[in-house]
Parts: C-alpha cells; structure tokens; sequence
C-alpha cells in the first residue's frame, strides 16, 4: 500500500496498466480491502508474521511498545474465560477528535464526548454511524451526516488510516474530524 501511495502521490495512473485512476485526486480513490488482504495472508506463506516482526521491528528501534503487543498484554491479563473473551481484531489504533463543523448553524449537537479511540480500519461511514447514532439517536440516519478532515469532505469508505496519512499528514495526534448535516449539491 505505501508502494501505491507514494506513485498515486506523483501520478494519477495506474502502475501496472497505466490507466487513469483519476483526474486530480486518486489517492480518494483507493480503500484497504480487509478481505483481500486476508485472502493475500493465507495465500502467501509466512507474510503476515513478517509483515508483524517488520512492524514490531519499527517500533523496537524507535523505543516504543508495539500496539498489537500492548493488546495481548492486556488480553492475558483479563479473565480469559471463552463467554467474556473479547474477538476482535488486534488492528493499529487512531485518536480522533470530533467536532461539530463551525461553519454550521445546525440542529446538530457538540457530542459529550470528543475524544474516540478506534481500529485504524474503521471507515468514514462507521463513524457517520456513531455519530448518527449518538446525535440522532438513530444510526439508520447516518447519510444526512458529512465527515471532513482539514474542511475538505471525505468518502465514505476511507479508512482512518489513509484520512491519516493522506490528510492530516506530519501533524501531531489526535486526527481532527468535523461533522455537520449533509450539504446535498445539486
């Protein structure tokens, strides 16, 4: 993936049949897809465990604790018991920061609580959910919502992840979200 952006941060082609993925921003145009990725860890022998001791690697070197490490400590120390076990995956995690758009005199509300802490695969559509959900009080509710990062609107199946490093960039954690009701262009 980190191939494929670094190309896409230069050409908007792609690079093994040159097509145009898109005129102006093809990076929007990409998203992870867990399930060929799970598909590519079991075809390919040995690539997720070292995929893990590469990640556990960069994190060693710059003296800080892996996250998915710090994950199974804390699982061990819980009562592992099969009924309370809890399955899920042992993703990267992503800061956020949610804040209504200022821009916005709307019916919508400043959330109670701003600060989540997530799996950096979640998209923008989960959390139009959460926020439909706790704004709304109806998650079914969550296309009248707009997620944006650095005022600029985000697709609805991008992952925190590549808001992460696409948008917000070289700046310092938590990543900065607004939300505001859906502005329909006709």
């Amino acid at each position: 993936k980190s191939c494929l952006v670094q190309h896409l941060d230069e050409k908007n082609t792609c690079p093994s049949c040159n097509i145009i993925i898109h005129q102006s921003h093809p990076l929007q145009y990409i998203s992870f897809d867990r399930t060929m990725q799970d598909l590519v860890y079991k075809l390919v022998p040995n690539l997720q465990a070292n995929e893990m001791k590469r990640e556990r690697e960069f994190y060693r070197i710059r003296g800080l604790p892996c996250p998915k490490d710090l994950l199974l400590e804390d699982e061990e120390e819980e009562n592992t018991d099969q009924v309370n076990s809890d399955y899920h995956r042992l993703d990267e995690q992503v800061n956020v920061y949610l804040e209504c758009s200022v821009a916005t005199t709307s019916s919508l509300k400043t959330l109670k609580k701003r600060f989540i802490r997530l799996s950096s695969q979640a998209t923008i559509t989960h959390l139009k959910k959460f926020v439909a959900l706790k704004l709304l009080d109806e998650k079914s509710k969550y296309k009248e919502i707009d997620i944006l990062c650095n005022d600029e609107l985000l697709g609805k199946d991008h992952t925190l992840k590549f808001v992460y490093i696409t948008r917000w960039r070289f700046r310092t954690p938590p990543l900065k979200l607004q939300y505001r009701p859906r502005i329909d262009i006709l």
